[in-house]
């Protein structure tokens, strides 16, 4: 069973041109120029009920863009979608009582007041009964380890402690399909980690299909089984973030501290990136060699006081992508 259908998507915007030599002229202002700019261009797609997509792409790729058509935010300029059978812009109130949506840049709680009075307002917003609001909300509550925070006014929150609130707020009404833009933005490892667990634990308790825009790698490894991947307002990939990783993330930053400064560390598929003084940062190169492998050359010579693995940013296993051709390969296909 589908829960989302997007087909030949698209939104263009018609913004007014800059005229050389004439800005801020009584002709601009009276004659203005438009032009026609696509943020989305054909998406299509299918998302699965229950099914946890990551949906990518570099900033003004029209990833904010089709998250607002999808929820009836926004009118598309061509093309059809469904969100659990309803059309977002048409029956967008409908909709609105069966899905969620967090945006970490942008808060939907009341800045001033505690969450628990965020809570009351969308309990009768969603027109829940009572008994199924106050279940629902001490179970998030739990769920969420937020009971010490529920009383506390949202401005003397921190971050992470807000974000769970974020997410508790957006689930008491039972989502089927949850919009999550941005969710760990800014957060420190370990909120980041207990979010993702949380998630993770909504979608197989209750089956929920989970909607993820993310610039953080983390978020796309641990929380989805597959990725769409956009740019230009175009798709360029949709298959399992498995396979993703396989062939684009070809290499790792590993980011060294020594007991004495090292000489050079020469290596195949090694490069260092940086030094400074006992710390070094390395790039390998997958491909060539593994990190097993450089680790215990590195260790057979020198003393290892601590080691870092990271994978690049998304924005960079993009990039890749653009050059292997990707977006050939995908028209060929299509």
């Amino acid at each position: 069973m589908e829960s989302i259908r997007v087909t030949e998507l698209g939104k263009t915007f018609r913004m007014k041109r800059k005229r050389e030599g004439l800005t801020g002229s009584i002709s601009a202002l009276l004659r203005p120029e438009y032009v026609e700019k696509a943020a989305v261009e054909g998406v299509s797609f299918t998302v699965r009920q229950g099914e946890k997509l990551a949906f990518l792409g570099p900033n003004g790729a029209g990833k904010s863009t089709t998250i607002k058509m999808l929820t009836g935010i926004l009118h598309p300029t061509s093309g059809h979608a469904e969100v659990l059978g309803l059309n977002p812009w048409k029956e967008r109130m409908k909709l609105s009582h069966r899905i969620g949506s967090v945006f970490g840049q942008k808060s939907q709680l009341w800045y001033h007041l505690p969450p628990s009075d965020t809570f009351e307002l969308m309990s009768r917003i969603y027109e829940l009964r009572r008994s199924d609001y106050v279940r629902r909300r001490d179970e998030l509550i739990e769920r969420f380890d937020i009971g010490p925070h529920l009383h506390t006014a949202v401005r003397k929150l921190s971050l992470g402690e807000r974000m769970r609130c974020e997410i508790a707020a957006s689930l008491l009404h039972r989502p089927q399909v949850i919009f999550l833009d941005e969710p760990t933005i800014g957060l420190d490892v370990v909120v980041k980690q207990r979010i993702r667990e949380l998630v993770n634990e909504l979608n197989r308790e209750e089956g929920t299909t989970l909607f993820l825009t993310s610039h953080d790698a983390g978020d796309v490894e641990r929380l989805c089984d597959r990725a769409i991947v956009i740019n230009g307002g175009r798709m360029i990939f949709d298959d399992r973030v498995e396979l993703m990783k396989r062939r684009f993330l070809t290499h790792k930053t590993v980011q060294l501290v020594l007991h004495e400064e090292p000489g050079a560390l020469l290596m195949p598929g090694v490069q260092e990136q940086e030094r400074d003084g006992v710390k070094v940062t390395l790039s390998v190169d997958m491909g060539v060699t593994s990190i097993e492998a450089v680790l215990s050359h590195i260790m057979a010579e020198h003393r290892l006081v601590d080691v870092t693995v990271e994978d690049p940013p998304m924005e960079e296993i993009i990039t890749k992508m653009y050059s292997a051709g990707v977006h050939e390969q995908e028209e060929e296909v299509g």
